[in-house]
């Protein structure tokens, strides 16, 4: 069993940065692969980002490729979502997740645990 707890949401400008961390609670968190995905009102939950288990691999979606970045720290059990360049469409609940396929990264269904979701909005 894994808890994840997303913190660092809040309200940007246009053009800001924020930094999302993860924690997970249990001894396996490196067992596991890492996403980020976000959930805008009125749309679909939708991959951000994902990490492999040993950190050297991070995914992206199309959308926010160049903007952010994905790190993990298997001692502190921690995954960190840097976001730069913050648009107006970045606005959503981005969401932990951890999951075991490297293959299936940005699919939902790969996950087995999710956190409750931290709040990102973006203003003109």
């Amino acid at each position: 069993q894994v808890q994840l707890v997303e913190s660092g949401g809040g309200l940007v400008q246009a053009g800001g940065s924020l930094r999302l961390s993860c924690v997970a609670s249990g001894r396996t968190f490196s067992s596991y692969t890492m996403g980020w995905f976000r959930q805008a009102p009125g749309k679909e939950r939708e991959f951000v980002a994902g990490i492999s288990r040993s950190g050297y691999t991070p995914y992206y979606a199309d959308s926010v490729k160049g903007r952010f970045t994905v790190s993990r720290d298997n001692v502190e059990n921690t995954v960190l979502l840097l976001m730069t360049s913050l648009k107006l469409e970045d606005t959503a609940v981005y969401y932990c997740a951890a999951g075991g396929s490297i293959r299936g990264i940005a699919t939902m269904a790969t996950y087995d645990y999710w956190g409750q979701g931290t709040q990102v909005t973006v203003s003109s």
